[in-house]
Formats: C-alpha cells, structure tokens, sequence
C-alpha cells in the first residue's frame, strides 16, 4: 500500500497494548575496514548487524573502504562513505583503509552521529577513534581477531607483544568494548583491557538448514547416503591449524574405509593440503545458498583453529545440523555440549582433536543424533537477540558520555 492509498484508507480500530514499544531511533557511524562482497567472519556478521539496525529504525552510515567489485547501491538501505583501500598484506582479497582522520572529523562535525562503532583495529579504525574522540563522540568497539596470535604463523612472533600493546591502547580509549565469547572477555580483561562486554554472534538458521542437504553433491564427492563425509569450511591458511583435519581424516578413513573429505575455501595452504591428501576434495570458496548446502551434506564439521575470536563457521555448521568436532575455545568452546551436539577435544593436542573427531563420527546413528542436536543449539541464536545485546551496549556508552557531559558543565558553572 503506497502513501496515498494508507491516508485515504478507512481508519482502524485497534488496541494500543499491541502496538509495539516504541524505538528509540539512533544516528549510528559503523566503521569497519571489511564487508561484503567481501568473505570472511566480520565482514558477514557486520552485514547482518548493519541490516538489523536499519530494520529497527536506527539511521546507519556505513564507513568502509572501496573494494574493485563495489557495485553502487548495493547497500541502498544506509548512507555509505566509501575510502581508499590497500590490499593487506597477506591477505591480497582483503582491503584495509587508509589514515582518514581530517574527513571524518570533517564529515561528522557537519553531521554528528550518536555515537560512533568500530568493528575493526585498522588504519581506517584508528582513524575513527581519533576523529570521535576529537569531537567528544561516545564510541563503541568489537575484538573481532586475534592478530596476536596470528602472528605466530606469519613469522612475525617477535611482534605479538607490541600488537597486543596497540590492540590494548586502542580498546581502552573507547566507551565500551564488545568481546565474542565470555571467555574471550576474561582473556582481554586479565590483559589489562577494559569496559568489556560479551555480544556473542548470530547465524541464519533459514539459509542454513539441515533440509539443503543434497545426495547428488554427496554422490559427486563419491559418497553414498550412509556414508561418513567430513569437512572444512574457510581458510586455506596456517593459522587454521589444518594438519590436524589430515590427521583426524586419516584416522576416521582407517576407521571407515568410504569416509570421505571436503575443503570449502581457498588459501595459501591449498598446495600442501592437495600433496597430504590428494583423495580429497577441494570445492574452492563458496557463498550463499551454495555454501549452505555443502554445510547441510557434510555429516562432521572438522573445526582445529586455535586462533578464533568466534569462529562464524562454527554456527552455520550447526545450524546446517553437521557434528562438531573442535577444541575448547572461540565459539566451539560454548555452544559444543559434548555428546550433545558435537565433542570438544580435551586438551590442544592434535592427538585430542583426532580423539575428538573419531567420537563424533563414530557411527551414523551418533552422526544423526549430534547433527539433530546442533541444530537446535543454533535455533538458539537468533541475530535480533544479538542486535538487542549490541543496541543495549551502545546505550550505554551514549548514556555514560553524556552524563560526563553534563557533569562537566556543572563543573563549568560552578567555577
């Protein structure tokens, strides 16, 4: 019903108690240094956020580096402000912003957002908090990545201290930040980090769903109905931890002889996984409906990285009702219940996550029974129970700053 025809409707009787609550509209600068059309965890979880923000009325103005394939108007429900981007290093399908300050002091000065969010730790981030800060803007963060820990694997081990020094400086010059598990939390704030809260992450429990399984592709890995098919989503990269997906195939394949394994994803490690295991199957990167229903024909979702903040694959493997086998940590670590809906390894050997894998694929009926399990943990996690956490910590920080605010004024006054 357009304008026109609503005001020439009839008026209708109605009950003001079923009205929704009102919601308190904000004015929201969302700044992150990747989004799609680019694939990874932040970048699709910062789209699911942005587009549950604008769905409860908050007026949002997406800051983000320019990608090659940006097509115009493809995020038409906010106001973009498109910066110039690298690619980073080590990451060539990636963009990072450049040092932006002066624009965005300029750019919110003229129009000034309730409060500024910064999902990642980058130039373009730190511009960010340098501009708001400047203009006494209340701002909010996500620890989104454990570059720290990354550095481990890219030689750049000597550097983790100071990284963690810059992520510490960065966190605690904002009103809050947001961390993805609990335990996360407790990691950064024995750190010295500080103002945390847990915001954990959603997944679409619609796209991925057990009901996309697909006995064709299955038939095209050469495995039959009943037959154990094991996987990995995401990066081809050494921080992922992914000898221990070989081992655990390895172990599963001496266990039963028709398993079978499937990388989803590309990487710098794709070279060596071929040559360790060339009976595998390498499908590349997937998206969309696409990626869900190779989620929804894997039985097993091997899971090794030790270096997640969250791990968004963890949650769309059990919403596409797949077995999990994983360590104790990121997400895994407090959404695996096992012998519920995946099993955890019991330390971070490789040798626990073999053990781990060989429980969860164990047999089709404990398959069917983990797979029926992790489904209903991720109907649980719902992406408006999460924008409400998110909205709830933003409040907060808009809250706390104008008190200091008017507290300084008073001050003012009263000198």
């Amino acid at each position: 019903m357009n304008t026109a025809t609503a005001l020439a409707a009839e008026p209708q009787d109605f009950d003001v108690k079923e009205l929704p609550a009102p919601r308190h509209s904000r004015r929201l600068a969302v700044v992150t240094e990747t989004y799609p059309p680019e694939v990874n965890g932040v970048a699709m979880s910062m789209a699911r956020v942005v587009d549950e923000l604008h769905r409860r009325n908050h007026d949002v103005q997406l800051i983000r580096p320019r990608q090659p394939t940006h097509a115009s108007g493809a995020n038409a429900h906010v106001d973009e402000v498109l910066t110039r981007g690298l690619p980073v290093p080590l990451y060539p399908n990636l963009r990072m912003g450049v040092p932006s300050k002066r624009a965005l002091v300029q750019l919110w000065a003229k129009h000034r957002p309730d409060v500024v969010h910064i999902a990642t730790e980058g130039p373009l981030g730190w511009s960010a908090l340098q501009a708001a800060q400047h203009l006494e803007l209340p701002v909010t963060s996500d620890y989104r990545t454990n570059f720290h820990a990354y550095g481990r694997h890219y030689k750049v081990g000597l550097f983790s201290k100071a990284i963690l020094g810059y992520l510490r400086k960065f966190h605690n010059r904002c009103d809050a930040t947001m961390a993805p598990t609990e335990h996360i939390r407790r990691l950064l704030a024995d750190q010295g980090f500080e103002r945390l809260h847990t915001v954990g992450r959603g997944v679409d429990t619609q796209r991925y769903d057990p009901a996309r399984r697909s006995d064709l592709l299955r038939g095209e890995w050469g495995a039959g109905p009943d037959d154990l098919v094991c996987g990995y989503v995401g990066r081809l990269a050494p921080e992922k931890n992914l000898l221990a997906v070989v081992a655990a195939f390895r172990a599963l394949l001496r266990q039963q002889p028709r398993a079978r394994l499937v990388w989803v994803g590309d990487g710098p490690m794709r070279a060596e996984l071929l040559a360790r295991v060339p009976e595998a199957h390498f499908v590349g990167q997937r998206s969309g409906d696409d990626l869900a229903t190779h989620y929804a024909s894997l039985d097993v979702f091997l899971f090794p990285s030790l270096t997640e903040t969250f791990g968004n694959v963890t949650t769309e493997a059990l919403a596409s009702g797949c077995a999990v086998a994983a360590f104790r940590s990121a997400a895994a670590g407090e959404l695996i219940d096992s012998g519920l809906n995946g099993v955890l390894a019991q330390d971070e050997s490789e040798a626990a996550f073999v053990a781990a894998a060989l429980q969860t694929g164990h047999d089709l009926a404990t398959r069917r029974r983990l797979g029926a399990g992790a489904r209903r943990t991720a109907l649980r996690l719902s992406w408006a129970e999460i924008v409400s956490q998110f909205e709830t910590v933003l409040e907060d920080a808009i809250t706390r700053r104008e008190i200091r605010s008017a507290l300084g004024q008073l001050r003012l006054s009263q000198s």
